[in-house]
């Protein structure tokens, strides 16, 4: 793992399709609430996608939508982007204020044993994913996911800034 990591929004193409979604969920949210999760297998390594539409690799997760939990949000993203089911209660590990996104922006971040259904294939928004051991992450993990990680971990304290 290494200590840089590759900036979670990097490059004039994705902060305009992000700010771009923003404007979008201005007006279908007050305030944007997310869910991102590390999902653990039987053998304790870390399951991340790497999108289509942004660089590195990442935790799955995604927004809660209006009628819609934190836990159903939860379920729902990790079914969609890696195929997984939980297997135990998911923990919340801490909740983060993501300013770098928008100055709206909170992110609901579990700890969760999963198992996965079928491998999951890309498509036009997940263009890869596995699982990984913790000291063999992809080179171009982001920087976030690696902070995660290293508080996951114990080796430095949870941050309330994603």
């Amino acid at each position: 793992m290494s200590d840089g990591g590759l900036p979670e929004i990097s490059g004039l193409r994705n902060q305009l399709l992000v700010w771009l979604f923003h404007r979008v969920f201005i007006l279908k949210r007050g305030m944007t609430l997310g869910v991102r999760a590390a999902c653990f297998d039987r053998e304790g390594r870390i399951f991340l996608v790497r999108h289509t539409y942004v660089p590195g690799w990442y935790m799955p997760g995604g927004g809660v939508e209006r009628h819609e939990t934190a836990l159903q949000a939860l379920e729902k993203e990790l079914r969609e982007e890696g195929n997984l089911v939980m297997t135990a209660k998911p923990s919340l590990f801490h909740v983060y204020y993501n300013r770098r996104v928008s100055k709206r922006d909170h992110v609901l971040f579990y700890r969760v044993e999963v198992e996965q259904t079928a491998p999951r294939r890309p498509d036009r928004e997940i263009a890869e994913s596995g699982f990984f051991a913790l000291d063999a992450l992809p080179a171009d993990t982001t920087t976030a996911t690696l902070n995660r990680v290293r508080e996951l971990k114990g080796e430095t304290p949870p941050s309330d800034l994603w």
